[in-house]
């Protein structure tokens, strides 16, 4: 009233008030309704409800609160008839639902704000990135990321993990970030991972694995979960799940593609936008990292070592996958150190061999890593073997040597074409040439020609192999010149004279 006192326009005084220009026109006109009187308790339309509400729908909400209002509207359907309860009523059903649960439902469960303190905690999780399909080299790569993160200052950590939520990937990610992070928080928070915990009691210590409760002791770390089940009591880090992913999301547009050379390339295109997203709380994440436990002098193992012995078929059995090794390891006992992504092959303290780590896909949790050239010295001398193997198509290194393999064996017969396969394997294998010997085979195909081992070993400067000899030069003595050796022998000469 001021502003139009002063004789300012309605608009401009309205503007001036902060109040809409039509709130200014009602308080000019007098209307404007004392905040003092008694609200307003009559209807202005019939209720609909009036004869069902009481008697039944109240009845079924205080029975089973969580019944819906689309519920009840199709049970009164079902009861009274479509004509009497028609479908346009279900948002009038709705508000007095909401209205009811407000002012006379049961209590809810209500979340408690916690304090953070910084130093103090750090959580871990697995997440996967739904909606987009990361490829390697333009093949589909199944993976999870394990995110890290200090509730305090928001500072992250993120991993690409090969296969599920293991102890090996729980380990080495957060061993990663603590390292990353240049110290450890005072507790260490999960949901009820396998990893860490054996479901088994309710009793968080009594229910620790071992190695997890190891691996938290190293870093002086109180290893604690959530209720299982209570997804909220772990949101200081399921919330952020989101919006780091959004983050990624974002970056993947900008990138323009989801292929990656290599899994490393991928993990380095991680850290650089979680980086990215960690500048954006620096003055959080210095006041953290202040409070924060030093880190030991090294660190402790992220692996599993499982004692395994070689097969006569130069083999290991590895949880569910089997892989090969090289045949001079036939017999031996091997400590394999086992990664999330690889394995480490130890005899005694040497490192023999080291191996990608297999998961099962498709539903088949078995699965096989049979390289040919640890066993292509033993196949060139039986070609026939390989023929009938079991592991006939492991052998095959690539889509490409399957071809070949498809296409001579519906050329020649099993022992030819066996031995031209294997032939063209060792050839492959004694030139480190695997790519160059398959494409020159599969010109030659091509080119309507029968490919030849005369022929491929030239063309690759090889000579004849696994059935070549030396040439050994040897001269034969005269038997006369052992005589000497016999005591009190008569040279056969001067017998003859």
């Amino acid at each position: 009233m001021k502003f139009r006192r002063e004789g300012r326009t309605q608009k401009v005084s309205a503007a001036k008030a902060s109040i809409s220009e039509r709130m200014g026109r009602t308080i000019d006109n007098g209307r404007r309704q004392d905040p003092h009187t008694k609200p307003r308790d009559w209807r202005t339309r019939r209720d609909p409800f009036a004869g069902v509400w009481n008697n039944e729908l109240v009845p079924m909400l205080e029975k089973a609160p969580m019944l819906s209002p689309l519920t009840l509207l199709e049970h009164l359907q079902e009861s009274h008839g479509h004509g009497a309860y028609p479908d346009k009523l279900l948002r009038t059903l709705q508000r007095k639902v909401k209205r009811w649960r407000h002012e006379e439902g049961p209590a809810r469960e209500v979340i408690f704000r916690q304090e953070h303190i910084p130093g103090h905690m750090g959580l871990s999780d697995f997440t996967e990135l739904k909606g987009i399909t990361v490829t390697i080299d333009n093949k589909p790569l199944s993976h999870l990321l394990y995110h890290f993160r200090m509730i305090y200052s928001g500072w992250s950590y993120m991993k690409v993990i090969l296969g599920g939520e293991s102890f090996t990937a729980l380990a080495e990610g957060l061993q990663n970030a603590l390292w990353c992070l240049g110290g450890s928080p005072k507790e260490h928070r999960t949901d009820s991972l396998s990893a860490a915990y054996k479901n088994h009691r309710l009793d968080e210590q009594a229910d620790l694995t071992q190695q997890y409760q190891d691996f938290c002791a190293h870093y002086t770390m109180i290893p604690s979960r959530n209720n299982k089940g209570v997804s909220h009591e772990n949101g200081g880090i399921e919330s952020p799940h989101g919006h780091i992913k959004k983050r990624i999301a974002q970056a993947f547009l900008i990138r323009g593609s989801y292929d990656f050379k290599s899994v490393e390339a991928y993990q380095d295109w991680i850290e650089q936008v979680v980086q990215a997203h960690n500048r954006r709380n620096a003055k959080s994440v210095e006041v953290e990292k202040m409070a924060l436990q030093p880190l030991p002098r090294y660190k402790t193992t992220d692996y599993i070592v499982l004692p395994v012995k070689v097969s006569s078929a130069s083999t290991i059995q590895v949880r569910t996958s089997l892989y090969s090794v090289p045949s001079r390891l036939v017999g031996a006992t091997l400590q394999v150190h086992l990664y999330h992504d690889h394995l480490k092959c130890f005899y005694g303290s040497t490192l023999v061999a080291t191996l990608d780590r297999l998961h099962g896909q498709d539903g088949l949790r078995r699965a096989k890593n049979i390289d040919y050239r640890h066993v292509i010295d033993s196949l060139v001398k039986k070609p026939m073997a390989f023929y009938k193997s079991v592991h006939r198509d492991a052998l095959l290194p690539n889509s490409c040597y399957q071809q070949i393999w498809r296409t001579i064996s519906s050329m020649y017969s099993s022992r030819e074409a066996s031995r031209l396969m294997v032939g063209i394997l060792h050839l492959a294998a004694i030139t480190n040439k695997e790519q160059e010997v398959s494409d020159k085979v599969m010109g030659l195909l091509d080119a309507g020609r029968e490919p030849t081992l005369v022929e491929l070993r030239q063309e690759f400067n090889q000579p004849r192999g696994g059935d070549e000899h030396l040439a050994i030069e040897s001269n034969q003595h005269h038997l006369a010149e052992y005589d000497h050796l016999i005591p009190g022998t008569v040279e056969v000469s001067h017998v003859l004279h």
